[in-house]
């Protein structure tokens, strides 16, 4: 017998779970300085919203029925950077977007196919992470101060045990008005997809004997085929055909222990969605006498499973109310989405009961790390939740936000050396960090002390009515209510726009611009038809294209840099050297199609 040697690793925060909230997790532990590792069982980066399994990212917009909360951050630099280069919703490209950002950002290592086996502890303490990576054969023992726990399942922290739920509290536990009467284990189901197109005749398919049969009255409360979708909450109907798979095609959720059943669940998805397939092709006309399936998915997209625990459960109470917590961090607005718990078998059952609210609630940092394992946190869908609030907070963009916020809530634990309980201390601290890296939480705004921007005169060649120039340093970069807090210029086409912030002389070290993507319009990749075909082709109409950035001392240019082609909302702009200067302008000469220009927030560091 051959003993096993493991490759020591030794790193400031382990990330493991290589999904979105995982990568905003471990971009912005990197970038602020920790030294970080990111590991992903699977061969390629994003989870439910990669190419294995292609679900887009849905988040506080509600699909755009919520104006002006999509998610930025690391998340929209992301979705923009793919946006500038995959017209056509290409996975694969989506795929290298992903694996690029990662693979190529200073103070990150990635570790693809790569498995979380067990967890060392001593003291409610993860001490190291035992993994093995299937391609080369090599196993790795993961040492770090913190570890988080983006799995999804709460793989990390159930081997470490940290306490954790899985299914319905009771309505009573909580006070939660939609909470069953009694506890009970069911979750979410898990959905495989499929992708169909039209080839211009017709196309015969054969059912594999293993497959189901369904009839019309099986699929009654299930719209598929050819069908039109009301949404009541946002007026929009969508038209649908048999091309894009359908999300309720959903098992597991009644299995007791959706892990320990996940291999079973799978099998069985494989002959729902084969039988769904053959009911659309050969039981009555479902519009689907020309279409071929292109794709099926093999890896399950799923929803829910264990939650661990941290020293808050955000409630439905929370997400009903839009509470605003002292300790926010990132914010949902996804209704409160529950499945029917016997997926496609519950034929008697809607698929999904929608909990709508306005408005959007914050999570707070408390919801984060362990209640018990002191330098454990987590990032997805497996926060301190209750089932209920789940329903909300599990969609990848709510999920991305949280991932961020817990990297950055990671890295400056390691420059303290405290565990990320103590971290709550440096609230404050750790909101502005995140504001600056342009993430929003609802309720707070811009009170850096080290931002100079809001002390300048702040003047512009032109404005119109309620986007005046000094809009930019309201310190938050987004519309809020009727708030615009945006500088908008008049027509590009009288020439270039300038906004120009004047100052006493002093140093200058950082220059920091957030643009308009329109955080009213999906950007997301997807490939239903119908989200594809209400995103612009190529980049928001609204984003800066082509624009000029000036210091100057004394009425001289100091510095310079033009833009041509930017792809991206937050764009900073570090000096080679601190320069001693009185002025900054910003010169606008072209957008993607608004006819203005548009500007959020300046800060000079």
């Amino acid at each position: 017998m051959i003993s096993e040697q493991f490759i020591e690793c030794n790193y400031d925060i382990v990330v493991i779970g290589g999904g979105m909230s995982g990568i905003c997790a471990a971009l912005a532990a990197a970038r602020h300085g920790a030294h970080t590792t990111l590991i992903q069982s699977r061969p390629v980066l994003g989870g439910n919203a990669s190419s294995e399994i292609r679900m887009h990212i849905a988040g506080a917009s509600c699909h755009f029925g919520k104006k002006n909360l999509w998610e930025t951050g690391i998340l929209m630099e992301l979705m923009l950077e793919n946006k500038s280069r995959n017209t056509y919703f290409s996975y694969p490209i989506w795929d290298m977007v992903l694996w690029e950002k990662v693979r190529y950002q200073e103070n990150l290592d990635l570790f693809l196919n790569t498995t979380l086996d067990s967890v060392e502890t001593k003291d409610a303490r993860i001490t190291a992470a035992i993994c093995r990576q299937s391609t080369t054969e090599k196993a790795f023992r993961f040492y770090a101060q913190i570890f988080v726990d983006a799995t999804g399942n709460g793989t990390l922290g159930y081997f470490a045990g940290a306490e954790w739920r899985m299914g319905s509290e009771g309505r009573e536990e909580f006070n939660e008005p939609d909470a069953p009467a009694q506890p009970n284990n069911n979750t979410m189901g898990n959905s495989i997809m499929f992708i169909a197109s039209d080839k211009g005749e017709e196309v015969k398919f054969k059912k594999p004997s293993w497959a189901h049969t369904f009839t019309e009255e099986d699929l009654k409360l299930r719209p598929h085929g050819t069908y039109t979708w009301y949404h009541g909450e946002d007026g929009i109907t969508e038209e649908y055909v048999p091309e894009s798979g359908y999300w309720w095609i959903e098992l597991g959720g009644d299995t007791g222990n959706i892990i320990e059943n996940a291999e079973k669940v799978t099998e069985e998805l494989y002959k729902v969605v084969y039988g769904i397939w053959d009911h659309l092709k050969n039981a009555g006309d479902h519009g689907a006498a020309n279409y071929e399936l292109d794709w099926v998915g093999i890896v399950p997209g799923i929803r829910e499973s264990r939650r661990l625990v941290g020293d808050y459960l955000v409630t439905e109470t929370d997400v009903l109310e839009n509470r605003i917590f002292e300790d926010a961090v990132a914010y949902g607005g996804w209704p409160m989405d529950e499945h029917a718990p016997h997926g496609v078998y519950d034929k008697d059952v809607n698929p999904t009961r929608f909990i709508n609210f306005p408005g959007a609630y914050t999570l707070p940092y408390r919801s984060y790390y362990s209640k018990n394992i002191s330098n454990l946190m987590m990032a997805g869908r497996d926060i301190s939740v209750t089932k209920m609030a789940l329903g909300s907070s599990r969609v990848m963009g709510t999920c991305a936000v949280g991932g961020q916020a817990v990297g950055t809530a990671a890295a400056m634990a390691v420059h303290y050396g405290c565990s990320p309980r103590e971290i709550g201390s440096r609230i404050h601290e750790l909101q502005q960090t995140l504001l600056k890296d342009d993430c929003y939480i609802p309720g707070f705004r811009n009170e850096d002390p080290d931002d100079f921007a809001p002390s300048a005169n702040i003047t512009a060649t032109s404005h119109t009515p309620g986007n005046e120039p000094g809009k930019i340093v309201s310190g938050v970069a987004r519309v809020v209510n009727e708030e615009s807090n945006c500088w908008e210029s008049e027509t590009l086409e009288k020439g270039p726009q300038t906004i120009t912030l004047a100052f006493s002389p002093r140093e200058l070290n950082q220059i920091r611009i957030t643009f308009d993507p329109n955080l009213s319009r999906e950007i997301m990749m997807s490939m239903t038809r119908t989200v594809q075909e209400r995103e612009v082709k190529y980049m928001p109409l609204e984003l800066v294209r082509d624009f000029t950035v000036k210091v100057f001392r004394n009425g001289e240019v100091i510095y310079q840099q033009q833009v041509k082609e930017n792809n991206q909302r937050l764009c900073v702009y570090n000096l080679d050297a601190p320069l001693t200067a009185d002025k900054v302008a910003v010169e606008i000469q072209a957008t993607y199609g608004c006819p203005s220009a548009r500007i959020f927030e300046i800060r000079l560091y």
